[in-house]
C-alpha cells in the first residue's frame, strides 16, 4: 500500500467536500462545470481521481455520462457502493490505457494534481488527460496553492522553523516538495508554467474555495442564510486575479486545441 493510499484510508474524503468550506468548494467548481457543459445534454464527462465521487455521482445525477477513475482502493469501493450510473475503473492519472483516445467533452483533473511532485508527472497527466478528451474539450485542472500550505502548517500551526531548517521553504517561501510528500504546492508561476508547457489554451482560472479554508470556525457559525451568501460572494470574487493565490486551491479551466 502507497503513503498515498495510507493517507486515503484515514483521510474521510467523503465527509470533506459536504462541510461547510467543502459545500463552498464544490458549489463554485460545479458552477464553471455546468457553464462548460452548457446545453450539451449528451456530454461525456471523465472524473480522473474521482475518490468517493462527490462530483462524478452529481453529473451523473443531472443526467450526463460519467466516467470515473480513482486509484485509492478505499476511495473506489465507496464510489462503487454508491449504486449510481457512474462507469467506474480503478486506475492511475498517468495512464489511462483503458480510455479510448478523444472520447471525453469535459475532463475533471482535481485530486491527481494535488499529489504528482514533479513537473514531468504532472505533464504525463495532463497528455493523458489530452489524449482521452476531443478536441475542443475542456480539461479541469484543480491544484493546492502555496499560500496556503505555508499560512496554515508554517504559521497557524508553528512549524515555520522547521521547514526552513529542513530546506523544504526557499529564502522567499516557496514550497519544495520531494518525491516522498503527500502534496504538492504551487503558485500562480508553476500553474502558468504548466499550462505553456502542456500546450493547452486557458479559458478561465478561478479559485473556487478562497478563504472559505482559513475560516472553518466563523462559516460554522453562521447561519443557513448567511452562509449561502458567502458561496455567493465566493462566486462573484473568485475570477479576481488578486484573490487566486490566496485561495487554497485554484482550478485552470483548458481547451484542448
Amino acid at each position: 500500500m502507497t503513503d498515498l493510499e495510507k493517507y486515503y484510508n484515514k483521510f474521510n474524503e467523503d465527509h470533506r467536500l459536504t462541510t461547510r468550506h467543502g459545500k463552498v468548494e464544490f458549489e463554485v467548481s460545479m458552477k464553471f462545470i455546468r457553464e462548460f457543459i452548457g446545453e450539451n445534454k449528451s456530454a461525456r464527462i471523465l472524473d480522473i481521481g474521482a475518490g468517493t465521487g462527490r462530483y462524478s455521482v452529481k453529473l451523473s445525477q443531472e443526467g450526463y455520462d460519467v466516467t470515473a477513475v480513482e486509484l485509492v482502493k478505499r476511495n473506489f469501493e465507496i464510489l462503487q457502493g454508491k449504486h449510481s450510473a457512474v462507469k467506474c475503473w480503478q486506475g492511475n492519472a498517468l495512464n489511462l490505457h483503458f480510455l479510448q483516445d478523444e472520447t471525453f467533452d469535459i475532463t475533471i483533473l482535481f485530486g491527481p494534481l494535488y499529489h504528482l511532485q514533479t513537473k514531468e508527472e504532472k505533464l504525463k497527466a495532463f497528455e493523458e488527460a489530452k489524449r482521452v478528451t476531443k478536441k475542443g474539450g475542456i480539461i479541469f485542472a484543480g491544484y493546492v496553492m502555496n499560500e496556503y500550505a505555508v499560512l496554515t502548517y508554517c504559521f497557524k500551526e508553528q512549524h515555520i522553523l522547521e521547514c526552513m531548517e529542513n530546506k523544504t521553504l526557499t529564502d522567499d517561501f516557496h514550497c519544495l516538495t520531494s518525491k516522498n510528500d503527500l502534496y504538492s504546492y504551487l503558485r500562480l508561476e508553476d500553474i502558468d508554467e504548466l499550462k505553456n508547457l502542456s500546450g493547452l489554451k486557458r479559458e478561465k482560472i478561478f479559485a473556487p474555495d478562497g478563504s472559505a479554508d482559513f475560516l472553518r470556525r466563523e462559516l460554522n457559525a453562521l447561519d443557513e442564510e448567511s452562509f449561502q451568501m458567502f458561496i455567493q460572494y465566493q462566486m462573484a470574487v473568485c475570477q479576481r486575479p488578486e484573490l487566486l493565490g490566496a485561495s487554497s486551491h485554484v482550478v485552470d479551466v483548458l481547451r484542448k486545441v
